[in-house]
């Protein structure tokens, strides 16, 4: 008890620390934690690098604010799996918020990529703020799950109606591309789906003649640090829905797996981490970097080995391939730059069904919330803007007040469930 007193003081839960997570390392390092790790960052690497490549084209960025977005992300996010693995002996994984994404396009179209900076600043220092305070719990009674995945479902959903769209546009290659992703996982599980999507449409792009390698420079090119200029509309616009998704999403994801896995989540560390990792990344411009909950669901899974206290090496290792693939940024841009718009769209839309299928899930399938999720969830379909306010923060606000008018029970009940989760969780630590 005193040790959890003085935690509890710290805010900073202490951990291992590094040194012995480096000494144990070797013990553990095996086909499990590499496979699991390999396969993690695999899966982060090919269809969330598309939409983030993507997300800067339509933005309207130059070839190095691009590359520069794309280093920071992978580079810090990796950075943030190396860290936390190794001092908590966790299978903690860092990466980016794949829905912020899409948010940031339509925001990129309302500020330059200095002002963008501003608020990925600002939203790094709110999490920070609320990692410290411990503040999380009572910030998410007032922005109920089930709202914030309407959003998220709403902004996103355009991404899987591309795969339709962009199938239409290019047939064969579409078709090749789905076939990949469906049929290659049933011959061998050792490829991820979209790795088998990206493959088989690489081919059908070969062979009717749209691949452009001949144009693309596969040539290293270093990132250029961006400074922040603070605007209060791009503030409203991303600092505030960003901070709400790295929150209430990536954070909130992984810490669940954690615990399912019998694992006791540094939530406070994860929370102040994933805001300090996004202060640095908005320097290269980066939109932030914070704890990834799909790939640590993988690293924590039982395919990273028998033994709990090993796993999480996996996260180690994807840290370090997750840090290899930001320093070659310049290069993989090249690789995206040279593929056909639509073999882009379809590979990101394919690597958001999950994302998407757990958003409406997590906003539909309860009772409660549901008048303010339909409305969070239309109003981020709708794209919207008012006085420079994006969609997402539109939908969030939204979705808030519809249920604070309609639904107040909901916010009560929401609030004795979260006192039971905390009171148990304390009894358990």
């Amino acid at each position: 008890m005193e040790i959890r007193k003085e935690e509890k003081a710290s805010r900073f839960e202490k951990g291992y620390g590094m040194m012995e997570g480096l000494r144990d390392l070797p013990k553990y390092l095996n086909g499990n934690t590499i496979t699991a790790g390999s396969v993690a960052a695999i899966f982060g690497c090919t269809g969330p690098a598309l939409l983030v490549i993507k997300a800067a084209t339509d933005g309207g960025l130059t070839h190095v604010q691009s590359i520069s977005w794309l280093f920071s992300i992978y580079f810090i996010g990796g950075l943030v799996s190396i860290y936390l693995a190794l001092r908590y002996k966790q299978p903690i994984n860092g990466a980016f918020n794949i829905p912020a994404v899409v948010m940031i396009v339509s925001v990129l179209k309302s500020y330059d990529i200095y002002q963008a900076a501003g608020a990925y600043f600002i939203a790094g220092i709110i999490v920070l703020l609320l990692g410290f305070s411990g503040l999380i719990g009572k910030v998410m009674r007032w922005l109920p799950l089930p709202i914030v995945m309407a959003m998220i479902a709403g902004a996103m959903i355009r991404f899987g109606t591309g795969i339709i769209t962009s199938t239409q546009q290019a047939p064969v290659v579409g078709l090749l591309t789905l076939v990949g992703f469906f049929i290659i996982p049933k011959l061998t599980k050792k490829i991820p789906p979209v790795l088998g999507a990206l493959v088989l449409g690489i081919t059908a792009a070969a062979v009717n003649g749209s691949l452009s390698f001949k144009a693309a420079s596969f040539k290293f090119i270093a990132p250029h640090l961006i400074m922040p200029q603070f605007s209060l509309g791009a503030t409203l616009s991303v600092s505030i829905p960003l901070a709400i998704l790295i929150i209430g999403s990536e954070n909130a994801q992984a810490a669940g797996v954690l615990m399912a896995q019998g694992y006791k989540a540094p939530i406070n560390a994860m929370t102040m981490v994933s805001g300090i990792g996004s202060m640095i990344t908005a320097f290269f411009g980066g939109h932030n970097a914070n704890i990834a909950g799909p790939m640590t669901a993988i690293c924590a899974s039982e395919e990273a080995g028998e033994n709990k206290q090993g796993r999480y090496v996996a996260s180690v290792v994807n840290g370090v391939l997750f840090a290899l693939f930001g320093i070659v940024a310049s290069i993989a841009l090249a690789f995206v730059a040279a593929l056909p718009a639509a073999l882009t769209n379809i590979v990101a839309g394919l690597a958001m069904i999950n994302v998407l299928y757990s958003a409406f899930h997590d906003a539909f399938s309860v009772k409660k919330f549901k008048y303010g999720a339909f409305f969070a969830l239309v109003i981020a379909m709708s794209n919207i803007t008012v006085l420079k306010i994006s969609a997402p923060l539109l939908a969030i606000i939204g979705g808030v007040v519809v249920s604070l008018l309609v639904e107040a029970n909901d916010f009560k009940e929401e609030k004795k469930v979260i006192e039971v989760t905390e009171v148990s969780v304390e009894k358990t630590v």
